[in-house]
């Protein structure tokens, strides 16, 4: 079974500003669910952050600890971060949006994944896990670019 799950809410301020807080892997731990470190452990191929960099993170994820590592597939900043897994328990792809929306920006996350060893435990579980825990990263997100610590 394979899982695809989204979560999106409009965030009070432009797409550039919740983009550069969101797209940078520096910030990954602040406000994304079970990530405890993000580290860049290769630059794109231009340098930096962009197509072609990876980023390794360690997370937990009911109640196990998971590090994998995301490649940038595509880079379009402030519109898109889309990423997949180069190494970790299961295939997983990643979509970061941001699009302009009268009330600031309509965020998105979509993840999908693989029959990895995870996936075929409790894909039922995980998918609903992981749509709640996207839902909370979204509410974080928010959050950290208003202030806003409730």
């Amino acid at each position: 079974m394979t899982i695809d799950v989204s979560a999106e809410r409009v965030i009070p301020f432009p797409p550039e500003r919740v983009a550069e807080y969101a797209m940078d892997w520096r910030h990954d731990a602040d406000w994304t669910q079970g990530i405890r470190t993000a580290e860049l452990t290769r630059e794109a191929d231009g340098g930096g952050f962009g197509v072609g960099a990876e980023v390794t993170r360690t997370a937990y994820f009911l109640g196990r600890r998971i590090d994998y590592v995301l490649r940038v597939a595509a880079y379009e900043f402030p519109r898109l971060l889309d990423m997949v897994s180069v190494a970790g328990p299961m295939p997983m792809h990643v979509t970061y949006a941001f699009d302009p929306h009268p009330d600031g920006t309509l965020a998105r996350i979509r993840v999908r994944g693989g029959p990895g060893s995870l996936a075929r435990l409790a894909a039922p579980l995980m998918a609903r896990q992981v749509r709640s825990n996207i839902g909370k990263d979204l509410r974080d997100l928010g959050r950290r670019l208003t202030g806003s610590t409730g």
